[in-house]
Order: structure tokens, then sequence, then C-alpha cells
């Protein structure tokens, strides 16, 4: 199984990328950041490969997507791990904002895609996409519009990718609450959040029943994209919910 998994410095894609490894998959590790993905793939092991790419950007996604198909003697697998979630209340998110969030969280998937095609049809492979139970599950959370409108906008996005190249698995792999690793495995996802905005908002997100105060551990989100990955294209998970069960 020879995998590809973007935004693999840090939080759940450094875990799912090392994770995969471990478990016996060929993994070429991406991130912008090259010295905290070469750490990555020493932790990995199995020959995993670290690869310099900003998803944001055509030419980088599409060199370093080459890099790793010449390597690796091509790809059977897309793992598309990046996310932003800027905490503001809606009438305050400004362009710059907007912009951002939906270059990282819906055109990088496209363009990490667009790039990863040929060899996904190649090899009947497959893509997935983590998405969150915030555009799907549950109304969007007060303080987090923009990273909900944008990973709805993905799991549209995986839709549109599948009805055009039927030959291709693409998977939404919506998470819940989750446990990230230690170290440059911990989720960064909440650096920079106002915490008094954060201490507004947190208690309408348990009181709405957003939160549920479990988390999952992330040991079963790995074991979930490998499942994903080898369903492959003809046995194809189209979408899959991994999330913690509420305490009783």
């Amino acid at each position: 199984m020879r995998v590809v998994v973007i935004g693999a410095s840090g939080g759940l894609g450094r875990c799912i990328g090392v994770g995969l490894a471990h478990k016996g998959a060929q993994v070429a590790l991406m991130a912008r950041r090259k010295d905290r993905i070469a750490d990555a793939a020493a932790e990995a092991g199995n020959g995993a490969l670290a690869i310099a790419c900003d998803a944001t950007d055509a030419a980088s996604c599409a060199a370093a997507i080459d890099e790793a198909a010449t390597a690796m003697g091509g790809i059977d697998g897309l793992v598309y791990t990046p996310a932003v979630g800027p905490l503001t209340r809606i009438e305050d998110i400004d362009a710059d904002t907007w912009h951002r969030t939906f270059d990282t969280n819906v055109v990088g998937a496209a363009l990490a895609t667009g790039a990863a095609l040929p060899h996904l049809r190649a090899s009947n492979g497959t893509a997935v996409y983590l998405s969150s139970v915030s555009a799907s599950l549950t109304p969007p959370w007060p303080g987090l519009a923009s990273y909900a409108v944008t990973k709805a906008a993905l799991d549209k996005l995986v839709d549109a990718w599948r009805a055009e190249h039927p030959t291709v698995g693409f998977t939404r792999l919506v998470v819940g609450e989750c446990a990230g690793g230690e170290g440059d495995a911990m989720t960064e996802f909440a650096n920079g959040w106002d915490g008094e905005l954060v201490s507004e908002l947190m208690p309408q997100w348990f009181a709405r029943g957003y939160m549920s105060g479990t988390l999952m551990p992330v040991q079963r989100l790995v074991d979930a994209v490998d499942l994903v990955l080898h369903a492959g294209a003809t046995d194809a998970i189209h979408s899959l919910i991994v999330a913690p069960r509420p305490p009783a």
C-alpha cells in the first residue's frame, strides 16, 4: 500500500501518517514544514518519505506528488488532513480569514487530488478526506462558522470527484472529538484562539450537545483510515463516521 498523507507535520495528520507506516504501508509524508515531516518520517520508519508540499499551491502539489509517485512506484492512497478553524463570531470574519480557510480546507484538497488523480486511476486507488461532525451531524458551532462552511464544501467536493471519476474511491471520514498524539503530534487546531471567546462559547457547545467531553483514541482514527484504504475503489466506503461514544 503506497500512501500519500498531506498535512503530516503535526496533529492528526502526523498520527495517521506514522500509524499507517507502522501498519506496513509505504508512506510519503507531506507538509510545508520540512523539518517537522523529516522528524515524522524518522518516527514512522519503514522507508517513509518526507516531502515538502504547500497544498494551497498547484505547482508545489504537482511536484510533491510526482516525487512521491516516482519514489514509491505509484500511489494507491491519498489522505488529506489539513484544516484550519479560526474562532471568530461570524460577523467578524474578514475576507482574508475566509480566503485562508477555504484555501486550506477546500482548495488544497482539490489541488492535491488533481495532482494525484492519474496515479489513483492507474491503481484504482482511494482518496480520503478528514471531514467534521460540524459539517454534517450538527448545526454549525457558534464561533466556528468558517470551519463548518468549508468542511461542508469539502463534503460536496468529495461527491463531485466521485461523480466524475467512478473508478477511484473517494471517502469522507467524519471525525468527532479525537485525542491527538504527544509532542509534534498534538493537535494545533485551537492554537491562537482567544481565551475569552472560548470561555464564552464552549459552554454553548456542551449545552447544545455538540461536545460530549469524551475523546476518542487516535488509534481508532488510524484504523479507520487503514480500513478505507484497503477497501479500495471496488469496495469503496463513501462515508464513515469516527466519533467517541458519549459517556453513559
